[in-house]
């Protein structure tokens, strides 16, 4: 239960990752100012959460079940809560979905935007309620770049995105008149246990239904120099973490927060053109023309920026 004084935070997806560093970070905060509610769907998982958090848990740090692709067990988790009470809401669950689109079930996609846009709305409209009768609260987003700007065979993950963002750019006009704040964390590339097996799977699998020149242009061009773009570029889930306790820490957070500063040349330069044609020529030919070229140029970013400037988080003041 929090003490007087102390912010209630409830996080999605904590059993790994974004997730448990920031339940982990908040939680530790040296003047306890917050009382973290970790959540996750199947709670089996929660040893990695358990032993990073230490001896907070159970203190600052606790933990419910919360399935967000299901109403009634957002609802419960929600009403398990004291007073329903929120003050800080941190959307972080999230699902990924990597590969050629001929080759993907619908119901693979369906079950993306049910988890990374249905469950975000989901969320929003079980909390929201109640901090417009209290006129105050905060609602932290975890998007992506690909929230931003479409990124080849991450087509449908990158959709779920778009459409969060599109929602929550809307949503973020009327909280405001209820004094309530949304802010979207608009990470890049991040090194987590899960981006690692998923590209170590699509990359052993057969990619039935599509043409061989695809999965050759999949396989041979797209994951050498997505290695590339992670290694020169990547973060961790602790600075993304760091990011986003900047974020519900500021006086006036920022609604749109790129974590990344070397992606922000790639983001102007598609509403550079409103045609559209400069970004989409320009992946094009860095993909299937300048490939080599691609995987020269990372490798000189990669030795010419340090860890601290590759990791950089912007600052939300």
């Amino acid at each position: 239960m929090a003490s007087g004084g102390q912010k209630v935070v409830l996080i999605t997806g904590c059993s790994s990752g974004i997730g448990l560093r920031i339940a982990v970070l908040l939680a530790t905060d040296e003047q306890k100012r917050y009382h973290v509610i970790a959540t996750m769907r199947d709670l089996k998982r929660k040893d990695k959460l358990m032993e990073a958090a230490g001896d907070v848990y159970e203190k600052t740090l606790v933990l419910l079940p919360l399935d967000v692709c299901s109403d009634e067990s957002v609802k419960q988790c929600i009403n398990n809560i004291k007073d329903r009470h929120i003050d800080i809401l941190i959307n972080n669950a999230g699902v990924g979905l990597l590969g050629p689109v001929e080759s993907i079930s619908m119901e693979e996609m369906k079950r993306v935007f049910e988890t990374n846009f249905f469950g975000v709305v989901r969320m929003i409209k079980e909390v929201m309620p109640d901090m417009k009768r209290r006129r105050s609260g905060h609602i932290v987003v975890m998007s992506s770049v690909m929230g931003l700007q479409g990124v080849v065979f991450n087509d449908v993950y990158t959709a779920s995105k778009f459409a969060m963002e599109g929602f929550c750019e809307s949503m973020a006009v009327q909280l405001l008149k209820f004094n309530i704040r949304l802010s979207m964390i608009e990470p890049g590339p991040v090194h987590t246990e899960f981006e690692t097996k998923m590209m170590e799977d699509v990359a052993k699998m057969e990619f039935p239904g599509t043409d061989a020149d695809t999965v050759r242009y999949f396989k041979e061009v797209y994951l050498p120099s997505s290695k590339d773009i992670f290694e020169a570029m990547g973060q961790t889930p602790e600075d993304i973490a760091k990011c986003t306790q900047k974020v519900i820490e500021a006086r006036n957070p920022r609604f749109r927060n790129l974590t990344n500063s070397l992606y922000t040349p790639i983001v102007a330069m598609k509403y550079a053109d409103e045609t559209g044609g400069l970004s989409v020529n320009t992946f094009y030919n860095l993909l299937f023309n300048f490939g080599p070229l691609m995987h020269i140029t990372m490798s000189i970013l990669k030795c010419l920026t340090c860890s601290c400037l590759r990791r950089r988080t912007v600052s939300p003041n």
